[in-house]
């Protein structure tokens, strides 16, 4: 027993013990992957972080939250319990949202039926490619294109709040 395991010792210590990089001398390897590119040399990094002064270095690194960045959850909350009071049909409010997680589901569902048909995901991407290709074509290309789009995306927007 002690001499296998002074063996399985000595083959770890040989294991270790295996350059990096290979040598003059010729090594074979019994690996399938394909030999790491060699190490890029740091030493003009650390050279170019040395000619920094170790204060200055340190204080580059540190930063500092500001104060307007900061959330306070019970303002958060006060805030959202006031928008919730405002809404006069909550039943609606609640059957949308509930009618949106339910189509997300079903949405979901489909799409990994169609996912597990074998052909028809490649078929979509070539129409989803061939649609964003034609979107740039018509709206992203020229300008008065762009333009039309923007005011179009304007009308939508006025009519979704309701100021048209």
């Amino acid at each position: 027993m002690a001499a296998a395991t002074s063996a399985s010792s000595s083959l770890v210590a040989t294991a270790v013990l295996v350059p990096r990089f290979p040598t003059a001398a010729i090594t074979t390897r019994c690996s399938a992957l394909p030999p790491l590119p060699p190490r890029v040399s740091t030493a003009s990094f650390s050279s170019s972080v040395k000619l920094i002064p170790e204060s200055k270095r340190f204080s580059l690194l540190q930063t500092k939250a500001s104060e307007e960045t900061s959330v306070d959850a019970g303002e958060l909350f006060t805030d959202l319990k006031e928008k919730w009071d405002k809404v006069e049909n909550k039943s609606t409010v609640l059957l949308y949202g509930g009618g949106a997680i339910v189509a997300v589901w079903l949405s979901s569902i489909l799409v990994g039926a169609i996912n597990s048909v074998p052909l028809l995901p490649k078929i979509m991407e070539l129409i989803g490619l061939g649609y964003a290709g034609w979107f740039i074509y018509r709206y992203l290309l020229f300008k008065s294109s762009r333009k039309e789009l923007a005011t179009d995306i304007e009308a939508l927007k006025s009519k979704i709040a309701g100021t048209e």
